[in-house]
């Protein structure tokens, strides 16, 4: 049933946070979240609430001063939209399939999976991942693209955020993986927000006061020829996600491949199905890659 205003707005939240400044939601994914989290650290005194996309119900945004939301919500004149941050130079190998899990949860290696199409063996598939081919792939040529959709998210929404791509770049590697943003990014946005509805933020590092809030989850490996090109820390070392406070998994480039095709072989064909297979079957160039 389609949310309405009605059922959004119609009582009061329960109070659960402390604190007696303006009571704050902030709407979405586990982006949200960590938005949310930064908000705690950087708005002294206000009462701030993660409300998850799908926990939304008869007067979930009732009584708050302040709604900042990922998804477009029958709008309150004090709903304020934020994106979500996706970032795809440094993990350009990364894909997804609907309804087919990978090793690491979502994301796949288009290299993986279309070797696996292409019939190739797990010894195959890795020698793959080397410079030449990224380089024919378009892994090393794919910045400026994924900057121009991450400012164009931005600008659709009524933030700008050109200039934080320029300062969050300068720090180095800022992404966990195509959509995992660092705390620090989450951090920005969060200042950014509170910032712009007139509400006071403490001059601290987040960072310094709390954990990055997606570190726990998979993180993709920048690949080492990336690594280089972009100054930041490379491996081809795949961590799963994990419960906070749990020793991460992590898997070497041989293990990842293996698990992948194991996995593979068990759905039908039509089932391995994304934009990106589709793109390079229709590349003779590509396929002699493979």
């Amino acid at each position: 049933m389609p949310l309405s205003f009605r059922r959004l707005f119609a009582r009061r939240p329960r109070e659960e946070e402390a604190g007696a400044g303006p009571r704050i939601a902030v709407v979405g994914d586990e982006q949200a979240r960590g938005v949310a989290e930064a908000m705690r650290i950087l708005a002294a005194g206000a009462r701030v609430r993660f409300i998850a996309t799908g926990d939304l119900g008869r007067g979930a945004l009732t009584g708050f001063d302040h709604v900042f939301t990922q998804p477009r919500l029958p709008e309150p004149p004090r709903a304020r939209l934020f994106p979500k941050v996706v970032f795809t130079a440094f993990h350009p190998d990364a894909v997804r399939i609907d309804g087919v899990p990978s090793p690491l949860g979502a994301d796949h290696s288009a290299i993986a999976l279309f070797g696996h199409r292409r019939g190739l063996d797990a010894e195959a598939i890795v020698r793959l991942y080397r410079e030449d081919v990224f380089s024919r792939l378009g892994y090393l040529d794919a910045w400026d693209g994924a900057a121009a959709a991450l400012v164009a998210s931005g600008r659709a929404v009524g933030l700008d955020f050109a200039d934080d791509l320029l300062r969050w770049a300068r720090r180095g590697l800022f992404m966990h993986g195509i959509d995992r943003p660092r705390g620090f990014v989450l951090a920005d946005i969060a200042a950014r927000l509170l910032r712009e509805a007139g509400l006071p933020i403490r001059g601290v590092p987040v960072e310094a006061y709390g954990p990055d809030p997606l570190v726990d989850g998979p993180v993709w490996p920048v690949y080492p020829p990336l690594a280089t090109l972009y100054g930041v820390p490379g491996s081809t070392s795949f961590k799963r996600g994990q419960r906070r406070g749990e020793p991460p998994v992590v898997l070497d480039l041989d293990a990842f491949v293996a698990e992948s095709l194991a996995l593979y072989r068990t759905r039908r064909p039509e089932a391995l199905h994304c934009l990106r297979l589709v793109e390079w079957e229709a590349s003779p160039d590509i396929r002699a890659l493979f």
